[in-house]
């Protein structure tokens, strides 16, 4: 007897939803607005979070300067022969979002137009956050890649890369305190200079 049909995938989103995320720019354009006012993303503020973001800030504009593609990625998002739409969940006073947002803001620019990016705020979008999460918890940044005219997921990565993950575990079975835990994590950014990241997206862009 024959297989019975597969049924459809079901879109992520609907293309209203889609359509109302923020670009990058827009996305930045909050950021600083909010800071500003000495405030950040989300329901929850306090002094803690808003120097988080502000930090955060400083991150991801040091990045949009000088992150530089391996040429390997480069040549993957080239040769691309479809397009895609990557949906990027985040938040203003995420480190992890700030150390990774901006390498998948120039991946998308690098693609000759077959990513287009947009971007979603985790606390305003918690039904879509909620099937992603990371050992139960809401982690970020969270990328979904998806096919633009269906809306239906192709695959999807983050919230940070494997090394940095099992770092983050560590440390957290270690009992070490939330400070200390960013200290060492973005110390672990700083000195891997988005290269963990880069060689799992050029894995991901490869397998598309």
């Amino acid at each position: 007897m024959p297989n019975p049909p597969t049924p459809a995938q079901p879109p992520v989103l609907s293309a209203e939803r889609l359509a109302a995320a923020y670009t990058y720019a827009q996305y930045r354009q909050l950021i600083d607005e909010l800071m500003a006012k000495d405030q950040t993303t989300g329901e929850t503020q306090s002094p803690e979070l808003t120097a988080y973001a502000k930090l955060n800030i400083q991150r991801m504009q040091r990045l949009d300067k000088k992150a530089e593609l391996l040429p390997e990625l480069q040549q993957a998002l080239e040769a691309l022969e479809r397009n895609y739409a990557w949906l990027i969940i985040t938040e203003g006073w995420c480190g992890d979002a700030a150390q990774i947002v901006p390498v998948l803001e120039k991946m998308a620019q690098t693609s000759n137009g077959r990513i287009s990016t947009y971007y979603l705020l985790r606390d305003e979008n918690l039904d879509l956050m909620d099937q992603y999460l990371t050992n139960g918890g809401r982690a970020i940044p969270k990328l979904l890649v998806l096919h633009p005219d269906t809306r239906t997921e192709v695959t999807n990565w983050g919230p940070r890369p494997a090394e940095a993950q099992d770092l983050v575990l560590e440390l957290k079975a270690a009992g070490v305190d939330h400070d200390q835990m960013a200290e060492k994590v973005h110390g672990w950014y700083a000195h891997n200079k988005t290269q963990a990241i880069q060689h799992e997206l050029l894995t991901l862009v490869r397998g598309l």
